[in-house]
């Protein structure tokens, strides 16, 4: 079930929101927990199980490291929760590559049926692992009762797609938590123009780049075309799912962290990653970067440490080998700026400038993590570069102009308009009435559309 559909906003949203204001407190996470569940298993029943075998590993390895105070044995435990959900983890989501790639460097056949990817095995095992660790870490105390972990961890609002949440910052709002009608209206606004930017920018600018990256030999308008597309599709359909998750967060009580904020406009690739999917980036920093070592073994060892970090970032993007090679780009990046104190190399440049300048190579990094193939990366780049010549403008078979005209608006959201949370903060009367016409357009355009998941989802 994804949000961007009728079944969940006609049937699932509205039941669910009927029965859980009419439900005492203490009932409200049993339902929330339900629910979730049958969110869940609306697209594959099976994976439920997986879900809550790892949830339960998960509650009794932190039980058992809260009972013990030997440090070998706490370690133990938590090793034993680390190997369970990357195992699970590695297992769904890399098993399929490493076939392929064992059969392309052997030559050796075999029947092998591709195992198929758990929606949301990425984010739920990220945040249900970074429970186990703080408990190690003493920053969390063990959940006594099984249920609140449970509602932790398959709270469908995140559940398959982020923002990556931290028990800490829920585990109060898990047993206690305000409800108004001043944060629920803010959470239906903020759910809309969620809802808006998936599916009045980012579906709309999504047949441009998919008619670029399809091209052979694209030219240097089609493939500046496509990458700018594609950047838009990626921000808006992913910051647009982290908006209605936290929009519904809002009307649950709960306070979400932010994900995203106009990471377009940073003035450098370091400070791109902390305006982009903050809840990933922070997490990679926390629970991998700082566990290498971070920057405490001299400057060698820093930039190794950050390559390593984005290498396993990217790769934790999925199972192709160009989510490695983005990861090896970011890498590359975040230790040169490092290596420059943390300025871009650019940094010397008018303030606008840098903004263009690190838009631009996170562009040609959006060609790494689009392309299906590294001959389609070295098509697009060079076509970016003008090796096959100027070409001309992507016409679509349909609403061509419509996909232009969408684009030209994410532009000027992303880099100048205030970011959703900011905008419904202000509960302005007009921006309120700006958000619910955008909600109602993007209604209207779920009535004439297909099935749309999220980019997200396939991670």
């Amino acid at each position: 079930m994804i949000f961007a559909s009728f079944v969940f906003l006609q049937w699932f949203l509205g039941l669910f929101l009927l029965v859980y204001a009419f439900l005492p407190p203490r009932a409200r996470n049993v339902w929330l927990t339900v629910a979730s569940f049958l969110f869940y298993a609306w697209w594959r029943p099976q994976y439920v199980f997986l879900m809550f075998g790892s949830t339960l590993i998960d509650f009794w390895c932190a039980k058992a490291m809260g009972a013990v105070d030997s440090g070998r044995r706490r370690r133990f435990w938590l090793w034993f929760s680390v190997a369970t959900n990357l195992g699970l983890l590695g297992y769904f989501k890399y098993v399929n590559l490493a076939v392929a790639t064992w059969q392309d460097l052997t030559g050796a056949e075999f029947v092998w049926e591709r195992v198929l990817l758990p929606v949301g095995i990425s984010f739920y095992t990220f945040q249900s692992m970074s429970y186990t660790i703080d408990v190690y870490r003493g920053q969390v105390q063990p959940v006594r009762s099984l249920p609140d972990l449970m509602c932790y961890v398959s709270m469908f609002p995140q559940l398959v797609a982020g923002p990556i949440v931290r028990y800490r910052d829920v585990q109060e709002q898990i047993h206690d938590r305000r409800h108004s009608l001043l944060w629920f209206s803010s959470g239906v606004f903020l759910f809309g123009l969620g809802l808006a930017k998936k599916v009045l920018i980012a579906d709309r600018v999504a047949p441009l780049a998919d008619q670029a990256f399809g091209l052979a030999a694209p030219g240097l308008i089609e493939a500046w075309t496509g990458v700018v597309a594609y950047s838009l599709q990626i921000y808006f359909d992913f910051s647009g799912y982290s908006d209605m998750a936290i929009g519904l967060g809002w009307m649950l009580g709960f306070r979400f962290p932010s994900n995203f904020l106009s990471p377009y406009r940073a003035h450098s690739i370091t400070e791109f990653w902390r305006r982009w999917h903050v809840s990933l980036s922070t997490w990679l920093r926390d629970y991998l970067y700082v566990p290498l070592g971070g920057n405490r073994h001299g400057p060698l060892r820093t930039y190794v440490n950050l390559m390593l970090t984005m290498l396993l970032g990217g790769l934790w993007h999925g199972a192709q080998w160009t989510f490695v090679l983005w990861g090896l780009w970011q890498g590359v990046w975040l230790a040169l700026e490092r290596r420059l104190g943390k300025v871009a190399p650019y940094g010397w440049l008018p303030a606008p400038l840098q903004v263009l300048a690190t838009f631009v190579l996170v562009l040609l990094g959006w060609v790494i993590f689009r392309a299906s193939t590294v001959d389609n990366l070295l098509a697009m780049w060079s076509g970016m570069a003008g090796a096959n010549g100027v070409g001309a403008a992507i016409a679509l078979p349909y609403l061509t102009g419509w996909a232009y005209a969408m684009g030209g608006v994410g532009l000027l959201v992303a880099f100048a308009l205030p970011t959703a949370e900011r905008a419904v903060r202000r509960f302005h009367p007009l921006a309120m009435l700006g958000a619910l016409l955008l909600f109602l357009w993007a209604i209207a355009h779920l009535l004439a559309s297909n099935y749309s998941p999220f980019l997200y989802w396939q991670f």
